[in-house]
């Protein structure tokens, strides 16, 4: 399903469960994986000198340095690479977030896997705030491809998957997650959950009226059917499910409840265009809090399933 994987990595240990999911799934998927590292920011212009990203100390950033953070990556990763086939390790210099967006274009990668954050003195810190770090943030905003975000110790094998949540707000990023989820489903043959969450916070018309709520939801799964339904075709391992509440709490209650091994998600939330949008709230709530890795989203570049169903779906 995947020829070519980027792991961005800190080489910290807040990238630990990342890695472990990246090399797994490059395993699996018989996949190139780049192995990236951004040793840091250069001090003015086109100086030789870096603020490396781990220890915040300044380097000077030549071929030696190069190769002496590379065997320091080999180090951290030594496990993986014993049966590891196919890796390429790569640094760059440069603004974290720019490097690995450039190299992702220019080397055609189909999926980008990352940590919720990637400074490990931060992990704890960015949890309790309920943020994620700013590199997944823009990387999440910008990405041509799907993001994998992975903050939890992953138990099931891509390969293995039993059950993927797509949660839909239905605005046009989410039609590409869609998408995404919908081939992921149909390559490991496992089921796909559609979902939405009825946010009522705002709309006191129906938020005493048990009745209209119920008529709301109604509402919903059948425009699912009508947007997603018919768009699936010769496959029927799918259900549109609906609850009523905050959107991330609702997300996370319900792949807990389906026992997900994968959740996809546009990387936004409202329906602006993803040039102006950032990491929407309810992405970064899931993919901080979720036990299984996030999927985030945001074009439809490398998640187009077949032709005749993109188009059936848009008739």
């Amino acid at each position: 399903m995947f020829k070519k994987i980027l792991f961005a990595t800190s080489a910290s240990p807040a990238c630990d469960d990342a890695a472990n999911v990246a090399f797994d799934m490059a395993r699996r998927n018989e996949a190139e994986l780049h192995v990236f590292h951004v040793l840091g920011l250069p001090t003015r212009g086109f100086s030789p000198f870096v603020t490396d990203v781990r220890t915040g100390e300044e380097a000077d950033h030549d071929d030696e340095y190069h190769a002496w953070v590379k065997e320091e990556i080999k180090n951290t990763y030594a496990r993986q690479l014993e049966t590891a086939k196919n890796i390429e390790l790569v640094t760059s210099v440069g603004v974290p977030h720019t490097e690995i967006l450039r190299y992702a274009r220019q080397n055609d990668v189909d999926l980008i896997i990352m940590g919720s954050n990637t400074r490990g003195e931060n992990v704890g810190a960015s949890r309790f705030k309920g943020v994620a770090g700013s590199t997944v943030q823009k990387v999440s905003k910008a990405a041509r491809c799907p993001v994998l975000i992975v903050s939890r110790p992953c138990t099931t094998c891509w390969s293995y998957f039993s059950n993927i949540v797509f949660g839909t707000d239905f605005s046009k990023a989410s039609w590409s997650a869609f998408l995404f989820a919908y081939k992921v489903a149909k390559t490991v043959g496992c089921k796909l959950h559609i979902f939405h969450a009825l946010d009522l916070r705002s709309d006191e018309s129906v938020e005493s009226s048990q009745g209209l709520i119920e008529e709301r939801i109604e509402e919903i799964k059948g425009r699912m059917t009508k947007i997603y339904g018919k768009a699936m075709k010769d496959f029927d391992n799918f259900e549109f499910e609906v609850w009523e509440g905050m959107p991330y709490v609702e997300v996370l209650k319900f792949a807990r409840e389906r026992k997900a091994d994968l959740i996809v998600m546009a990387h936004h939330a409202k329906k602006v265009d993803a040039e102006d949008a950032t990491l929407g709230r309810t992405v970064e709530q899931v993919a901080l809090r979720s036990a299984c890795p996030v999927a985030s989203v945001t074009h439809p570049d490398k998640v187009e399933v077949l032709e005749e169903d993109s188009q059936l779906a848009k008739a």
